[in-house]
């Protein structure tokens, strides 16, 4: 329990105490006027009950505080906000508490599943996979430091027309070669000739409107759509050649995923593949028509009727009994449930998605699993670059490897210039590199709150001043360089009489198992984010205003090292549950 809630207790307490009353939670702020008082409290939703003024109730709280309890030391009232000081005892003992418990996560005995990434394997990770695998990743590691057992799970999209896309252009075009004599990444390569089948696509249309054809008649008859249309076709009917053609190219880039994620710091408990799901969703409509859940129309196809849930009819599967995504998604739940033993499901999706995750849910209510009202969408915004958006099958996107290597680019330059790590080797250097460039990358991207859209401007997140990954890594590096120079900790301190500095201090360590329940609750990795930069904000203040290792009282020198401590355990803790690490020197 934090300083904040044992106030909001005691006033719970001496509320129902003084004026019998309740069920009252007065609003309790850290103090920020030029008032005495470490906390203001809110009196103005008595007033109205009590039908007396804010001033008096103001007096009367405080009066109450301070006699019948043992943690406050002095209050006053300005227009009817109480300012209440609160002994030095109880910022010593919650500090105690917070570093003696700081390792102990109070079991949810539930468990809860987290898809994210989910990426096509017709094309390589770009700048939005990025915001999503950090997201999903994010939130599973905040889940577990809630409490909760965590699955992090993707389900590969690793069969459709799309890749039949990227097959059908190197079967044209691609003359044998591979990866490897191209000396390319698998994801790259494959990537590389879906463009190609859109370029090629384009200019098929392109002729067949000079000829007259409408352009809408034009798209659907394109001999190269036509051609990618047969290959889902023969690939659904098990045609060897094309099946051995999509299990080596898929093994291509899954070769190149791996290595992104490696490189991104992702990764993933279980595995699906559409592949396989797909089936598994048939046999649900089949279901579903036999219940009379869902009907068909004459040309074969399957709907869901929506319309009394304030939505509209969906297609579930195609006349030509080919599947759609929906069909897919209702398998893939399904089987999750089937083979965990879990009590949520979160899907991480960009929020284009918003309408098909309303559907989905919907019909696997219809359908009759229970368990659809425990699954939810962690809906979020679109990456944008200060130049507009990115399009995958014109090739105009921000690459995720690319981005990544641009990150330790900056942050190996932006280390050459200060010139403080010479005295490390090469490989220490290149650790420190990498760890302060994708800090960077990540912790710009998680402190936007998941729901907002964002522009990402790579120059803004590689800065060592400010709300940034570099400036709070900064901060744990000069701790760790002042620990080291203080020698062994006397982790038994006698108490101090402590100041401003340390009191806000403090009561920012007490908050973080609050930020971590919260923040597991909404899903936010942004409140993390957020929290660890006031954490750093605070921490910079005492270390200004506070001699350290030249402070002659010993026992406040130790105390003020305890409280660097465990400062630093929280902003590595912080760090990781955003999935960044930390460095020692910078």
């Amino acid at each position: 329990m934090n300083i904040k809630d044992i106030i909001e207790q005691k006033l719970s307490e001496i509320i129902l105490n003084v004026y019998q009353l309740k069920d009252i939670k007065l609003e309790v702020q850290e103090n920020k006027t030029e008032f005495e008082g470490d906390f203001t409290i809110v009196t103005f939703p008595l007033v109205k009950q009590l039908k007396k003024n804010p001033e008096s109730i103001g007096v009367e709280l405080g009066e109450a505080l301070t006699e019948q309890t043992e943690i406050f030391e002095s209050f006053n009232v300005v227009k009817g906000f109480l300012n209440v000081k609160v002994k030095n005892q109880l910022f010593v003992d919650n500090l105690r508490s917070v570093s003696k418990n700081f390792s102990t996560i109070e079991k949810k005995n539930a468990t809860v599943m987290v898809e994210y990434s989910s990426p096509n394997t017709n094309k390589p990770l770009h700048l939005g996979h990025i915001r999503n695998n950090l997201l999903g990743f994010s939130v599973a590691q905040i889940l577990k430091e809630a409490g909760y057992d965590v699955i992090k799970t993707q389900i590969i999209n690793d069969r459709g027309i799309h890749i039949c896309k990227s097959m059908l252009a190197w079967e044209k075009f691609g003359k044998g070669e591979t990866p490897e004599t191209t000396n390319t990444k698998g994801d790259k390569f494959v990537g590389n000739y879906y463009v190609e089948f859109d370029k090629n696509y384009k200019k098929e249309i392109a002729e067949l409107v000079e000829q007259g054809v409408g352009e809408e008649q034009a798209k659907k008859e394109a001999p190269v759509m036509k051609e990618a249309q047969k290959m889902l076709l023969d690939w659904e009917n098990g045609d060897e050649t094309v099946r051995a053609l999509w299990a080596e190219m898929n093994s291509w880039v899954y070769k190149g995923f791996n290595e992104t994620y490696k490189r991104l710091g992702v990764d993933f408990d279980q595995v699906q593949y559409e592949s396989n799901t797909y089936i598994l969703g048939k046999d649900l409509i089949q279901a579903g028509l036999d219940k009379g859940v869902l009907y068909q129309k004459e040309d074969g196809s399957v709907w869901c009727d929506l319309t009394d849930e304030g939505l509209d009819q969906k297609l579930l599967l195609r006349s030509d009994g080919t599947s759609v995504y929906m069909t897919q998604d209702l398998g893939t739940a399904v089987e999750r449930f089937k083979q965990n033993n879990i009590q949520k499901l979160i899907y991480t999706v960009g929020n284009e998605q918003d309408y098909h995750f309303q559907v989905l849910f919907k019909i696997l209510k219809k359908l009759g699993y229970e368990w659809a009202d425990q699954l939810f969408h962690l809906s979020y915004g679109m990456v944008e670059l200060p130049e507009g958006k990115m399009k995958s099958r014109e090739g105009t996107v921000v690459d995720a490897d690319d981005l990544m290597q641009e990150m330790y680019e900056t942050a190996k330059s932006k280390a050459q210039e200060l010139g403080k790590l010479e005295t490390l080797s090469d490989e220490e250097k290149e650790a420190s590199y990498e760890t302060v460039g994708l800090g960077a990358l990540k912790y710009f991207m998680l402190k936007v709150d998941p729901k907002k859209k964002m522009l990402f401007n790579p120059a803004e997140s590689i800065d060592f001043n400010g709300n940034t990954g570099p400036f709070i890594q900064y901060t744990y590096a000069r701790i760790q360089s002042l620990l080291s120079k203080a020698g062994a900790l006397q982790t038994e301190t006698a108490d101090i009489e402590l100041n401003q500095s340390e009191k806000e201090l403090i009561m920012q360590l007490t908050n973080f198992k609050t930020i971590v329940a919260k923040s597991a609750e909404t899903l936010s990795p942004a409140l993390v984010a957020n929290y660890v930069y006031d954490l750093v904000k605070a921490y910079n203040s005492f270390y200004q205003n506070n001699p350290i290792l030249n402070q002659e009282d010993e026992n406040v020198k130790q105390f003020r090292l305890n409280i660097s401590d465990i400062t630093a355990k929280t902003i590595k803790k912080s760090l990781e549950l955003l999935g960044i690490g930390t460095v020692n020197r910078m």
